[in-house]
């Protein structure tokens, strides 16, 4: 199945399945078997009204979390590793390594009408992110009630949070007040 978001880069892909789940307001996309068919079928990553069970809900969530947990570890000077909890996401997802076209790909094992093919394409997407240079760039907001996820476009790679005028701004305007209460000494 083609890829219907197959001109955008990879990264935004990630950036969006990550942000399924709004940590501030505690919103999640995709917490329901359809809401998980839906969105895998809206990213032309499904057919529409592939079925999805808990089973796959679970696998999504564990997926996404460890996708936020690898971005976090994209501030700082070097390259994190993957954390254990994508690497064991990535484990129990149905891909293999395909040596056809230009490149090596991962593709889905599962015939392209399950959720476990959808979910198999976003992990996939890791490796397009990389091979495109956008993997490192995705970060999540390092303002503790947002983390939500976003590519950092800056050109020396050193954004923060999602948005300064409402994550940066609370950052800085609480270890402003906090410098203002401690006793001067």
């Amino acid at each position: 199945m083609a890829d219907a978001h197959s001109d955008e880069d990879p990264a935004l892909l990630l950036r969006d399945f990550v942000n399924t789940l709004d940590v501030e307001s505690a919103t999640d996309e995709i917490a329901a078997p359809g809401d998980l068919g839906g969105w895998l079928a809206g990213r032309g990553l499904v057919p529409p009204g592939t079925a999805a069970g808990d089973a796959d809900v679970r696998a999504a969530a564990a997926l996404r979390e460890g996708l936020r947990e690898a971005m976090a570890g994209h501030h700082g000077p070097r390259e994190a590793d993957l954390p254990d909890d994508l690497e064991d996401a990535l484990a129990a997802l149905p891909l293999r390594v395909a040596l056809t076209g230009p490149r090596p790909a991962l593709v889905p094992l599962d015939p392209p009408g399950t959720a476990a093919a959808g979910l198999a394409r976003v992990a996939a997407a890791i490796m397009d992110s990389a091979a495109a240079g956008t993997w490192p760039r995705l970060k999540v907001c390092q303002e503790d009630t947002c983390r939500w996820a976003f590519l950092d476009t800056s050109k020396n790679r050193s954004r923060a949070w999602c948005s300064m005028s409402v994550c940066g701004n609370r950052t800085k305007t609480r270890a402003y007040r906090a410098r203002r209460r401690s006793p001067a000494g």
